[in-house]
């Protein structure tokens, strides 16, 4: 007797007070993907978008350092309220727990800290929210993917090899649970020595062969900067320390990319 399996639905909500969801999401650590997504967020507030950051990274947040929030998020006792700061709304698990404490949770409690911060959090007529998604292919991307409209994702990788065998298990993941890749990124391409030589210590072209390999649209790349991580350890993201940096007006090129995309004048 054959027993009728039916394939389990998800009804896909809206992050309420947001119009627009956009994840960041990189298939391995470590190519820069919270840098981008902060600095994305503060891109996007400087061209007139009215903007949230949301960082889903419960093992490993990055935001509270980041962007220098010591601080706890206030409730009015059904609803979290996001903590303003450089004109952004933002949220973390790092801003409920100490720094030093490691988040050894499996994966329901990641689902219900997820689902409080995407239905229990007071957004407040947000454009757009930046979603900084944990690395890798794990319950936190599946949650959002199932259970969250993403209007689309950005994936953040290196161009090395390593990185790019990740990349392409990440694509085959959103495409399977049909989620708009927007594009994907060459971060830490390359840098400029004193000598003026352009090295690209990771490999070159990689990204931009995989987003053709997949038909995907290959949105740009950001060169090795060292004022990059200088200002993300001060905690205060380049874009927002020097706007007129060759670094900055790249992020500003990629907020206007993404505003056209979803925005019509």
């Amino acid at each position: 007797m054959k027993e009728n399996l039916q394939k389990k639905t998800f009804q896909k909500n809206p992050i309420k007070g947001a119009k627009f969801t956009i994840a960041i999401s990189s298939a391995k650590g470590g190519v820069g993907k919270s840098t981008f997504a902060t600095n994305l967020a503060i891109a996007l507030e400087k061209i007139g978008c009215k903007v949230g950051l949301l960082d889903a990274d419960i093992y490993g947040p990055s935001l509270p350092k980041l962007f220098s929030i010591s601080g706890k998020p206030e409730s009015d006792g059904q609803n979290l309220q996001p903590i303003i700061k450089y004109g952004i709304q933002c949220m973390s698990i790092g801003f409920l727990t100490d720094k030093e404490t490691p988040m050894i949770w499996r994966g329901p409690m990641v689902t219900s800290a997820i689902k409080t911060f995407t239905q229990k959090v007071s957004w407040k007529e947000l454009d757009f929210i930046i979603v900084d998604m944990p690395p890798g292919t794990g319950d936190t991307q599946l949650t959002f993917a199932q259970e969250i409209n993403l209007d689309g994702v950005i994936i953040i990788s290196t161009p090395q090899e390593i990185a790019l065998e990740d990349v392409k298990r990440g694509i085959k993941m959103f495409d399977k649970l049909k989620v708009k890749i927007i594009g994907l990124v060459d971060n830490m391409c390359h840098f400029i020595g004193d000598d003026g030589k352009k090295y690209s210590i990771f490999g070159e072209g990689g990204v931009k062969r995989t987003a053709e390999e997949f038909q995907k649209e290959f949105l740009g790349e950001i060169p090795i900067n060292l004022e990059v991580s200088k200002q993300g350890d001060l905690g205060v993201p380049l874009l927002e320390s020097n706007p007129a940096h060759e670094i900055s007006k790249i992020y500003l090129n990629f907020a206007e990319k993404i505003k056209s995309k979803y925005i019509t004048k």
